[in-house]
């Protein structure tokens, strides 16, 4: 895999179990919180077209995933 990006917020229970899955998967990855960093929440508009679903998970510059397991936070 490349690059990996993981745009979320820290209350969304979606967002932490994505989080622990990549982890357990033994993936380096950058997160960004949304909520707390306006820069990272524009450049998430941006990457899905104005969805405002997270957790997000980019590789390489490119969403493949939007929420996780059917479910998502809507910031």
């Amino acid at each position: 895999m490349g690059r990996l990006e993981l745009y979320g917020v820290r209350w969304c229970p979606y967002t932490a179990e994505l989080r622990e899955a990549l982890a357990w998967r033994g993936l380096s990855f950058v997160e960004y919180d949304v909520e707390a960093d306006p820069t990272a929440l524009d450049r998430l508009l941006r990457l899905t077209g104005g969805i405002r679903t997270v957790p997000v998970l980019v590789e390489e510059g490119r969403v493949v995933e939007i929420g996780w397991q059917g479910g998502g936070c809507t910031v």
